[in-house]
């Protein structure tokens, strides 16, 4: 196995079992391609790419591509950032993501596999505090802006967890799998997406405050205006930001958005 590179954040998988586990939360068949993010020496590439009809892989570390292409032929190996390539571009409209990814870009590639149009499924190998923090319920403790932001478009689940052991080198943390099936219909449309990050976002950076007061901060509206908006939607002026459901999320947003809110640019 290749030594890792710490810049790349690279911890590579070799527990063939796990490797399997994780191929089989894709549900790639012999009709599906699959679009592989940072696939390393390409432990998970080789048993994707028995499973897949297309397989292409993205892999930033130009040191890995040859013996990539060696190990696995069947496999269409990029080189290049998946944070800057065009998924659909490469792998073509309906490919499943997968890929076992760096950790200190989890959220941003999450986000770019959750845009429309969005992949069937999506099968990554996170830190553990994210993917519990991806499928937590409202209420928790790991409930969150990225846990709204997933589940308002997509059903998270986290499959199971990984020891440090099955990695080398091993991660300081924890690892888990996370699977997020896009909804037929999401709770928001593409085109309050923005709005709605917004929104989720400013609220949990008040996290500490009452809806009411979040909301006053984040619109710059009048208390007894923000208190009679609440109202109509039968939400608690004094509850806390993590007790709303993604779905009471997306109805807020609609509720300033149409109530005529201009998202401050300071915020």
């Amino acid at each position: 196995m290749p030594p890792a590179k710490k810049r790349f954040g690279q911890h590579f998988l070799f527990d063939p079992r796990i490797l399997a586990r994780i191929a089989d939360a894709t549900g790639a068949g012999p009709s599906d391609a699959v679009l592989e993010i940072g696939p390393g020496p390409g432990g998970l590439t080789a048993v994707l790419a028995e499973r897949a009809g297309r397989l292409i892989a993205i892999e930033k570390d130009r040191d890995l591509v040859p013996a990539l292409r060696t190990r696995v032929p069947r496999a269409e190996i990029i080189e290049g950032d998946a944070l800057e390539l065009d998924w659909h571009a490469v792998a073509g409209p309906g490919a499943i993501v997968c890929g076992n990814i760096p950790y200190n870009i989890t959220s941003p590639l999450i986000d770019k596999a959750l845009r429309p149009p969005r992949a069937p499924r999506v099968v990554f190998l996170v830190q553990r505090e994210v993917a519990d923090r991806v499928a937590a319920p409202p209420g928790s403790d790991a409930y969150g802006a990225l846990s709204v932001g997933v589940q308002a478009v997509a059903r998270a689940e986290r499959l199971f967890t990984v020891a440090r052991g099955a990695f080398q080198p091993p991660p300081k943390v924890e690892s888990a799998v996370i699977r997020l099936t896009p909804l037929a219909e999401p709770l928001v449309t593409d085109a309050r997406l923005p709005a709605f990050r917004r929104l989720v976002v400013g609220l949990f950076g008040f996290r500490r405050k009452q809806l009411v007061r979040g909301l006053r901060e984040l619109t710059g509206w009048p208390p007894e205006r923000v208190r009679a908006l609440l109202e109509t939607l039968r939400l608690d002026p004094t509850a806390r930001p993590e007790v709303l459901s993604p779905a009471q999320f997306s109805a807020l947003t609609d509720s300033v958005v149409d109530a005529g809110w201009e998202m401050r640019a300071d915020l």
